[in-house]
């Protein structure tokens, strides 16, 4: 099976879910599970089931606000490194790069650091985005073993 950059998948994993809070935890196990097929030290696989939890949140709390939406995450294992796609059909957003600046949020009630702890605990993060058709977010580690 080959990647998108042409490296050969070693193993690889989809998941489509609602945007319910119980899923975080459901999307978190996957991924870890997938994770634990690299040489990852164990705050390394922590750091990896926080990026996750946060992307899957964002879709929770940000893509449908009125209803729960289809989030689908992928996962694929190729040449040491664990890629990680969060994406959902919702509501999108306006400024990127505004979303991923500190302590930003377009609710009072929330801190803003969910791109902050992915790229804080990722080693690439990339995000997409276009106002009402959805958010993709592209997230990497490679295993430092």
């Amino acid at each position: 099976m080959r990647g998108t950059e042409g490296e050969e998948v070693k193993n690889e994993v989809e998941l489509r879910l609602p945007s319910l809070p119980e899923n975080v935890a459901l999307a978190r196990l996957l991924v870890a599970g997938l994770a634990g097929q690299l040489p990852f030290t164990l705050q390394e696989m922590e750091e990896i089931k926080v990026a996750v939890s946060e992307a899957v949140t964002n879709c929770v709390v940000h893509a449908y606000p009125d209803r729960p939406g289809p989030v689908q995450v992928t996962g694929r294992v190729r040449d040491g490194v664990l890629e990680v796609e969060v994406e959902d059909w919702g509501r999108g957003m306006e400024d990127v790069e505004k979303a991923r600046e500190p302590s930003y949020s377009t609710l009072p009630d929330h801190l803003g650091l969910g791109f902050a702890f992915m790229e804080n605990f990722m080693d690439g993060v990339e995000v997409w985005s276009e106002p009402g058709r959805g958010t993709r977010v592209r997230m990497w580690k490679k295993s430092s073993k």
